[in-house]
């Protein structure tokens, strides 16, 4: 998948060397040519960077990186300023920026900049805990551990709500009756008892009794399958 990165620059030269870099090493660039257009398209949270001029026409670089924080964006910033002082690169970091690179610079080191950003932020999102799982019209909340489809709640004992969160990791995949056992009893021999097949009948019944649509699926012969099928 093709990686986004927002440019914000005002001097159009500079945006279209960065632009075709960018290209040129796989990316898909897009710009802006002032701080407030900066920070309307930073806002809609789909790029997966950004660099951003300090000095820019109608907001600053620095207001803008702190606007799309104070708005929950966290996207890499990569910041572009002629100003190198200390004080300038601490201004920078402080007002929301993960990296400040000094004008003129090699885009050699500022391309390699960008994939340090990427990788911190792909290794951040690994290491985030899910907080929710969402499969069609069905939520589970495993912090509060509550389910609802279509926002009405279900009420779900332990042991059902444990195999319906099993079964929305693996949507859209045959979870076999033998993976159940093992996952939520802890047997790792055939108890030889219809023990699964009772407790995802009342979980079948509890999850789509009142709703058009089936949302768990038995698969003959192999296990069951969550997920809205067309």
């Amino acid at each position: 998948m093709t990686r986004k990165i927002l440019i914000v620059e005002d001097d159009a030269a500079a945006a279209a060397y960065l632009a075709k870099g960018l290209a040129e090493a796989g990316f898909s660039a897009e710009t802006a040519r002032d701080g407030r257009d900066g920070l309307f398209l930073a806002s809609e949270g789909i790029f997966d960077a950004m660099i951003v001029d300090r000095m820019l026409p109608g907001l600053d670089g620095l207001a803008m990186i702190a606007a799309t924080r104070a708005a929950g964006v966290r996207t890499p910033a990569l910041v572009l300023s002629a100003l190198g002082t200390v004080d300038d690169r601490v201004d920078g970091l402080n007002a929301g920026a993960d990296d400040y690179l000094v004008k003129p610079f090699s885009f050699a080191e500022l391309l390699a900049r960008i994939e340090a950003l990427l990788r911190r932020e792909e290794r951040a999102a690994a290491a985030e805990p899910v907080a929710k799982l969402t499969v069609g019209d069905l939520e589970i909340d495993l912090l509060a551990r509550a389910v609802t489809r279509q926002g009405r709640a279900i009420p779900l004992g332990a042991r059902e709500f444990n195999l319906l969160e099993y079964l929305a990791r693996n949507a859209g995949q045959v979870v076999t009756r033998t993976m159940m056992i093992e996952k939520i009893w802890n047997y790792h021999f055939d108890p030889g008892s219809n023990v699964v097949d009772v407790h995802m009948s009342r979980l079948r019944r509890k999850i789509e009794e009142g709703f058009a649509t089936p949302i768990l699926h038995t698969v003959r012969g192999a296990g069951y399958k969550l997920g809205l099928e067309s």
